[in-house]
């Protein structure tokens, strides 16, 4: 594995994971692996997971973890080759990564989309630029249009869910839910991604019409407009908000009736349910679902750091000899 950008880079998941449930037992077994390396944490936007759960997996592996917020402490960065740089933008991203690359052994990138924009979003300007340039490897802490840690996490969660209930090949459901503002469509793109990446579920995505996502993702999944359809049989249910593919970045319908709640639970097999975090309460998830029995979004969230150890063990690994 040269860069950790998206389920492309990897060859193995069911490899992938099982490293991440060893660290999770073995935490420290690795923490020569990263000694005298250096990780740079590059945010473009905010983050407390990603961020967290990243220093923790470095630190565990022996790394030095130093982040570095662009927008408040650091020059505004040009990312658009050949520009005129006549404007807010003082470094080109052609002259900052170089020199990453000689400070930092990895370098991960956290950056959004403008919701403004569809091709220039979906291009990965930012993300491509610094992989590019920096001469080093390049993970993903979040993209314009994807969130691979995130969805690494959640495999590994849906997989200990698996193997502690004697499920062989779940129903796993990804239901759109309502949210005050538009959100991008990377974790449910990343999410459908690694779900049909990963081949051991039948997969179902449930949203209003009009909020289809990029079939690049989606291809292989159910797609359902009827929730309550969708959730039967269900042994996973993913919860999350996503703005508009086509007209791009729009909020069409706020439907509260799209919110999970205990009755609509009853339409799955005791489903266990799941969100990225953070979550609106009582507009995205309901109370009684997130602080009932089915939700494991505590353990999803906690499955960040053993995800980051698990993809920076093999970075440093499969890079230690270039």
């Amino acid at each position: 594995m040269r860069n950790f950008i998206s389920v492309s880079d990897v060859q193995d998941i069911p490899s992938l994971v099982d490293q991440a449930l060893f660290y999770k037992k073995n935490p420290f077994s690795d923490q020569d692996l990263g000694r005298h390396k250096r990780i740079g944490c590059l945010f473009l936007n905010p983050s407390m997971r990603t961020r967290l759960s990243t220093q923790i997996a470095a630190q565990h592996l022996g790394m030095e973890a130093i982040v570095f917020n662009v927008g408040q402490e650091g020059w505004a960065l040009e990312f658009e080759d050949e520009a005129i740089m006549s404007g807010n933008t003082v470094e080109h991203v052609r002259d900052a990564a170089p020199v990453l690359g000689r400070y930092f052994d990895i370098l991960a990138i956290r950056t959004f989309p403008s919701l403004k924009n569809r091709e220039d979003d979906y291009s990965e300007l930012y993300m491509n630029q610094f992989i590019k340039y920096a001469g080093i490897p390049v993970l993903s802490l979040e993209s314009a249009t994807l969130h691979p840690l995130q969805s690494l996490a959640d495999i590994i969660t849906m997989t200990e869910s698996m193997q502690s209930q004697g499920i062989v090949r779940p129903r796993v459901v990804l239901t759109w839910a309502p949210h005050v503002k538009p959100l991008p469509q990377c974790v449910a793109n990343s999410f459908s991604q690694w779900v049909n990446a990963w081949g051991q579920a039948d997969f179902v995505i449930t949203h209003p019409e009009d909020y289809e996502l990029d079939d690049r993702f989606t291809q292989g999944a159910t797609i359902l407009h009827d929730q309550d359809e969708a959730l039967k049989g269900a042994d996973f249910v993913y919860v999350k908000n996503w703005s508009t593919y086509q007209d791009y970045g729009k909020i069409y319908t706020n439907d509260p009736g799209w919110m999970l709640s205990n009755k609509k639970l009853q339409f799955t097999r005791q489903a266990r349910v799941m969100h990225c975090l953070p979550v609106r309460r009582n507009i995205e998830l309901s109370d009684e679902v997130l602080d009932g029995p089915n939700s494991i979004v505590t353990q999803q969230a906690s499955n960040r750091v053993w995800a980051a150890q698990s993809v920076l063990a093999s970075l440093l690994k499969d890079n230690a000899s270039k």
